[in-house]
């Protein structure tokens, strides 16, 4: 089972980090990290195997006040780099991270997304490519997030990032749980609470259907 820790707010690497630490009693075969400072600066770091692989391959100036992590286990595609997540548009704008499987996902692409170079073997990437689609005739990250949503035919809890704006995330729950994490000044997203004790004690479930 996949594990999902995000943080808005906050020096972001530890906590996504330990909070994967958390919840690698559900399984895993890859792991990655997005971080953004809002200062214009970025790292995505990904590794096959366990989370130290992916800690030994961080450089120190990779750090963030927005970041959002994933530990694979892997459905649709090998254990791979390529294959784990986070996942990115085709414009290189929407960063995203997905529990769950989209049953619906080849024809999506057939419908969709024809043209549309996909850089892994994931269902979990269409979720990115759907999301710029939307975001041309959307008013918010969040409406073409709910927008995408409606299509989704399976078991998902993602969380979506606009580079454009890395100050918040954007998160959908339907079939595989999300819990957000209340701080002061910051706030937190797993997919179990477990992932988060160490920074809050003060959560919120999102219902089935729930976009945040």
């Amino acid at each position: 089972m996949c594990g999902i820790v995000g943080v808005v707010g906050k020096p972001a690497r530890e906590v996504v980090l330990n909070g994967l630490k958390n919840l690698e009693y559900r399984g895993y075969d890859s792991a990655g990290i997005y971080l953004n400072d809002l200062q214009g600066h970025e790292y995505l770091t990904k590794a096959v195997g366990r989370i130290a692989n992916l800690e030994e391959k961080l450089t120190p100036e990779e750090e963030g006040t927005t970041g959002i992590g994933h530990t694979r286990w892997a459905t649709h595609g090998q254990p791979t780099v390529e294959n784990a997540h986070p996942h990115y548009s085709e414009d290189g704008r929407f960063y995203l991270v997905h529990n769950g499987v989209i049953e619906n996902y080849l024809e999506l692409k057939e419908k969709y997304l024809a043209g549309v170079h996909f850089k892994s073997e994931t269902d979990t990437e269409v979720i990115a490519h759907l999301v710029e689609w939307e975001m041309r005739t959307a008013a918010s990250l969040m409406e073409a997030v709910q927008k995408t949503v409606k299509q989704l035919e399976g078991a998902y809890g993602t969380v979506v990032l606009d580079r454009k704006d890395p100050s918040r995330l954007v998160v959908a729950r339907s079939g595989s749980p999300i819990v957000i994490g209340f701080g002061v000044g910051e706030n937190f997203l797993a997919s179990d609470q477990l992932a988060l004790l160490n920074v809050t004690r003060r959560f919120m479930y999102l219902e089935e259907g729930d976009v945040a």
